[in-house]
C-alpha cells in the first residue's frame, strides 16, 4: 500500500494544479474546463459506450501491432545478435528507421496499404518491431561471455548455446524492448487514428472533440489514452519482475 502513496499524491497534485489554473483563468474556460467538468463529460461518453468503443478499438490495434512486432522483432533480433558481423552490416538501416519519426512514414505506408485498417497496424508494428529488434540483438551481443565459454567447455553446440544461454541472458533486455515497443505502438496507433481516415479510436475521438470544441471530452480521451499507456507499461514491469528475477545476478 505504501508504494501507492507517491503516485496518488502526484495525481492529486496535478489535479490541484489544474483546478488552480482554471480558477485563475489562465486560459479560456471553453479551452480549459475544470477537472470536474472533464470527469463528467468523460464518464458520460463512457456510459453511452462511445468512448468505451474507441478505447476497445485502440487497445485492439495496439495489441495486434505489438504482437506482429514481437513475432518479427524478437527472433530476428536474436538471430542477428548471434551473428554480430551480420548485425553490424544492417545496423545503419535499423538505427536510421528506428530514429525516423513514425508520422514521417505515413505517406509510404498509405501508398503500400491504402487508407484502411492495415496502414495503422502496419506502421505501428514497423516502429515497434525496430525497437524490439534493437534491444533483442544487443541483449544477445552483451550476454556474459563467461557463461557462453562455460557452455562450450561442457560440450554444448552453437544451437544449444543460443537457446539455453544467449536467449536467457538476453531475456531482460528483450523484455525492456517489448515494454518500449508496446508504448511506441500505442503512440503510433493514436496518432494514426488522428490522421489516417479513422472512424473510431481514441485518436479520432481527440481530434473530433477538438474540432467541435468539446474540451472536456477531448481531455478525457487524452487521459484515457495516457492511462492505457501507464497500465501497459506497469504490466510489463510486473512481468519483468516475475519472469526475469535473475536479471543482474
Amino acid at each position: 500500500m505504501r508504494a501507492l502513496v507517491p503516485p496518488v499524491l502526484g495525481a492529486l497534485g496535478f489535479i490541484a494544479f489544474w483546478q488552480a489554473a482554471v480558477l485563475l483563468r489562465v486560459a479560456d474556460p471553453v479551452l480549459l474546463p475544470s477537472p470536474a467538468e472533464t470527469a463528467r463529460d468523460t464518464w458520460a461518453a463512457l456510459a453511452t459506450g462511445t468512448l468505451a468503443h474507441d478505447l476497445g478499438r485502440t487497445v485492439w490495434r495496439t495489441l495486434l501491432s505489438f504482437a506482429i512486432a514481437s513475432a518479427i522483432g524478437v527472433p530476428l533480433g536474436v538471430a542477428l545478435g548471434a551473428q554480430e558481423r551480420l548485425y553490424r552490416a544492417v545496423e545503419f538501416v535499423v538505427d536510421f528507421f528506428r530514429s525516423t519519426p513514425a508520422s514521417a512514414l505515413f505517406p509510404l505506408f498509405l501508398v503500400l496499404f491504402g487508407t484502411g485498417e492495415a496502414t495503422k497496424i502496419a506502421v505501428a508494428a514497423f516502429g515497434a518491431a525496430l525497437v524490439i529488434l534493437f534491444n533483442a540483438a544487443y541483449g544477445v551481443m552483451n550476454a556474459r561471455r563467461t557463461r557462453v565459454l562455460a557452455a562450450r567447455v561442457m560440450g554444448a553446440g552453437s544451437a544449444r548455446i543460443l537457446v539455453d544461454v544467449l536467449v536467457w541472458e538476453a531475456l531482460p533486455q528483450i523484455l525492456v524492448g517489448m515494454r518500449q515497443g508496446v508504448s511506441l505502438a500505442l503512440v503510433i496507433v493514436v496518432v494514426a487514428e488522428m490522421f489516417i481516415g479513422s472512424t473510431d479510436g481514441l485518436g479520432q475521438r481527440v481530434i473530433n472533440a477538438q474540432m467541435l470544441f468539446e474540451s472536456g471530452l477531448m481531455y478525457g480521451a487524452i487521459f484515457v489514452a495516457g492511462a492505457l499507456g501507464y497500465v501497459l507499461n506497469l504490466l510489463f514491469l510486473l512481468m519483468e519482475k516475475r519472469f526475469v528475477h535473475w536479471s543482474g545476478k
